[in-house]
């Protein structure tokens, strides 16, 4: 049945009895696939029949299907002629494994972070209505995304529409961890009401049949805040908003979800269909585990066990360890995470320290406002995040936390190049956007013992500082360079003369190997280990200009607001004898892969940062 798919809108062309087999196929391919590729399992595996059901009720390119986070479009590639590129999936120049406009026709919108569908949903069907055209807007939202307030705001806005948007909530229990607070409590209510469900449709059927006032009776219905419905259904939040409720329905059953679609397309009006799937569903392994198989790379499939076995401590591993070290000494300290416990290496802490663990759900903003309350409360709050979910919460670092001077920690994972996520997970700006900012501390580990020791230090520090550092294995080598830290001094590893490597935190095993290859061509060359970002060190800078031509920053993050730019500055203000080469990602966004090839296509690799330095000391004539 796969075979017959090859553009969008094929799938109408199957019987009932082949769209069972291609569910089945699906499922199979997906897990073949994936098992070699590595990528979004779980999430997907949830979805197959929810998709199928959307591509059979609308008419894509023009119906507008926007998905939520969006890893779990990998059915929705299937469906629209995308299978042939499942065997580079997420690898560089191959699909990604999130919505793409530039991909496909059939992808509305691009989404890589969560609980934006609804309002990028909204905004379509505005645009529609300005337009005068006619197409349908469909929104998918997990429950786990509903945790974000930004899910909220655009709900509200959504309730005055007059005209049909669709808002789907795919329900499975689940975010990346298992959901937390009040909406997942109340979502869980709502799983229970199967009889509300049944009871309104059948008064609704009964009066339909009586003569003259039963069409009336509904209208009347509908229009009142019934007591009733309140006591049956606590909350009714969605309806309570003006917002039609259709379910719960059970998302693994293709007809129930047709027909229910089908209904939605009539309301004039926002509707929310409520899907209850099963994140996982089909493959035992992701059934019982579905937080492991989440985001997962290669594994076996007959085990569900992962292929790589990884031997050597993550600078995750690092954090883990050393955050529950502190708390033990330290009962001041606390950890937030944003439903992100595993990946950001405290679950650990979750469980020798669950008074002082808050998993706020999807919600960075609100993460970051709570921990600059936590911070004048007498408590120490470390925020673990990846880099580029903190940019969610840009606002509040500023006017919550920064503004106020307030000592808040932020770990920030996932610094740099991440792969083959993309574009939307890369984290290549916080060196710029959180340098930018007043009062801010910004420091960057160059290997597994300094992690350790910037994060004992960023505990100490009465101010609010940020510890970033990359995802995957933590470097090991010069350990015997372990001088202590010092607020905003840089680390000399070799003092020589002419050029000077000034790296920033996890570039620095590039930067030893690109010395080397400048040594063996004969050149002199200090290698300067930065460790602050921001305050930068100037004393550093000044004693490198006594007896060095040319300094090279290397660092992962792109150039413009970067390291590279604020020594360049330094240098010209004091207009000291040096040249800034800043070798830095270039001013785009970098699209999935895996790091080496990402580096190597943006000349950040050692062998490409090598040449650029030789180019530029030919210049000199050094």
């Amino acid at each position: 049945m796969l075979e017959r798919i090859q553009k969008e809108n094929d799938i109408k062309k199957l019987t009932e009895e082949e769209l069972s087999v291609l569910a089945q196929e699906i499922r199979q391919f997906l897990v073949e696939k994936v098992s070699k590729t590595g990528g979004h399992l779980a999430s997907n595996l949830g979805v197959v029949e929810l998709t199928m059901a959307l591509h059979l009720v609308f008419n894509l390119p023009e119906d507008k299907i926007i998905w939520d986070v969006g890893h779990q479009s990998y059915t929705h590639k299937l469906l629209t002629g995308r299978k042939d590129g499942f065997d580079s999936l997420r690898s560089y120049g191959g699909l990604s494994g999130f919505p793409k406009r530039k991909e496909s026709i059939c992808d509305a919108f691009d989404t890589g972070h969560s609980s934006t569908s609804v309002s990028a949903g909204l905004g379509l069907v505005e645009a529609r209505e300005i337009k005068g055209e006619d197409y349908q807007v469909v929104s998918v939202i997990g429950d786990g995304s509903l945790t974000g307030g930004m899910a909220y705001e655009a709900l509200n806005n959504a309730s005055h529409l007059k005209t049909n948007f669709i808002i789907i909530l795919n329900d499975n229990h689940m975010s990346i961890s298992e959901n937390v607070g009040g909406m997942s409590k109340y979502l869980s209510h709502l799983r229970t009401a199967d009889f509300y469900t049944g009871l309104k449709k059948g008064v609704t059927n009964f009066l339909e049949h009586v003569p003259g006032i039963g069409e009336r009776m509904i209208e009347q219905i509908r229009k009142t805040k019934s007591s009733i419905k309140q006591l049956v259904v606590p909350g009714m939040l969605f309806e309570d908003m003006g917002i039609t409720y259709f379910g719960p329905i059970q998302g693994h059953n293709l007809p129930m979800l047709c027909r229910a679609l089908i209904e939605a397309k009539k309301v004039d009006g926002p509707v929310l269909l409520h899907v209850m799937t099963q994140k996982g569903k089909g493959y035992e392994p992701a059934e019982s585990a579905p937080d492991k198989f989440h985001g997962i790379g290669p594994f076996d499939i007959e085990s569900g066990k992962v292929k790589a076995r990884k031997e050597k401590d993550t600078y995750t591993d690092v954090f883990g360890k050393v955050i529950c070290a502190e708390a033990v000494k330290n009962p001041r300290v606390a950890a937030i995470t944003a439903a992100m416990a595993d990946g950001t290496g405290l679950s650990g802490f979750r469980r020798r320290f669950p008074n002082r663990f808050f998993d706020v759900g999807i919600a960075e903003g609100h993460a970051v406002t709570f921990a600059a309350g936590l911070a004048a409360g007498g408590i120490k709050p470390v925020f673990a995040v990846y880099s580029s979910f903190l940019q969610r919460g840009f606002d509040q670092i500023i006017h919550d936390v920064a503004l106020q001077n307030l000592p808040v920690v932020f770990a920030i994972d996932r610094a740099g190049l991440v792969g083959s996520d993309g574009e939307t997970h890369q984290g290549i700006f916080d060196l710029s956007y959180l340098s930018a900012i007043p009062n801010m501390t910004v420091m960057s580990p160059k290997n597994k013992w300094e992690m350790a020791d910037m994060l004992r230090f960023a505990i100490e520090y009465e101010g609010p500082i940020a510890l970033r550092y990359p995802r995957g294995t933590a470097y090991t080598g010069y350990e015997e360079y372990r001088a202590p830290v010092e607020y905003g001094r840089s680390e000399w590893i070799y003092e020589e003369k002419d050029i000077a490597i000034l790296s920033v935190g996890h570039m620095f095993e590039e930067a030893v190997q690109v010395r080397k290859a400048l040594k063996d061509a004969g050149y002199s060359c200090s290698l300067i280990n930065a460790r602050f970002v921001k305050p930068i060190d100037g004393r550093m800078l000044m004693k490198v200009s006594e007896n060095h031509r040319m300094i090279a920053v290397i660092e992962e993050n792109v150039q413009i607001g970067g390291y590279g730019e604020h020594v360049t500055e330094y240098v010209q203000k004091r207009r000291l004898p040096l040249r800034v080469l800043a070798l830095a990602l270039p001013d785009t966004y970098v699209e999935h892969g895996s790091i080496a090839a990402l580096r190597k296509a943006n000349g950040i690799d050692s062998g490409k940062m090598t040449e650029r330095i030789s180019e530029a000391v030919k210049e000199l004539q050094l």
